[in-house]
C-alpha cells in the first residue's frame, strides 16, 4: 500500500480515485496530478510502480497544500473571520450555519441535536 503524505492510498482503488483519500485533492486535482506525472488515470493503486509513486509524491508535496498545512491555514482564517468579529466569524461562533442558510427549520448539522420540549419547559421554570 503506497503512502503519500502521510496516507495511506487503498490499493484496490484506481489511482485518480485513491488520491482523493488525501485532505485537500480532489477528483479534479487528482487528474491533474496524474496527466502532469504521465499515469493512466484507470490504473489501480496497487499496480503502481515506485517510480511512479516517487514522481506522485514529489508534484504533491511541492505544488499543493495538502493534510495539516492546509487545516492551519483553514483554521487561521477562520479565527480571522472570529477576531475581526465580521457576520461569518459570528456566525461561527455561534455555531450557526454561515453561508446564508436557513435556520428556522434544517441546519441541525452546525446547531446539534433538537432540545425538545422539556428542556424548554424547565427554562420558562427557572424564570
Amino acid at each position: 500500500m503506497p503512502r503519500v503524505a502521510g496516507v495511506d492510498l487503498p490499493a484496490e482503488k484506481p489511482v485518480q480515485i485513491g488520491l482523493t483519500a488525501i485532505f485537500g485533492i480532489g477528483r479534479r486535482t487528482a487528474l491533474k496530478i496524474l496527466e502532469s506525472v504521465d499515469i493512466e488515470k484507470g490504473k489501480r493503486v496497487k499496480d503502481l510502480t515506485n517510480e511512479e509513486v516517487d514522481k506522485i509524491r514529489h508534484l504533491i508535496e511541492g505544488e499543493y497544500k495538502i493534510e495539516g498545512e492546509l487545516k492551519s491555514e483553514i483554521r487561521q482564517n477562520i479565527n480571522r473571520l472570529k477576531d475581526i468579529k465580521c457576520y461569518r466569524g459570528i456566525r461561527h461562533k455561534k455555531g450557526l450555519p454561515v453561508r446564508g442558510q436557513r435556520t428556522r427549520t434544517n441546519a441541525r448539522t452546525r446547531k446539534g441535536p433538537r432540545k425538545g420540549a422539556v428542556a424548554l419547559k424547565k427554562r420558562e421554570i427557572k424564570k
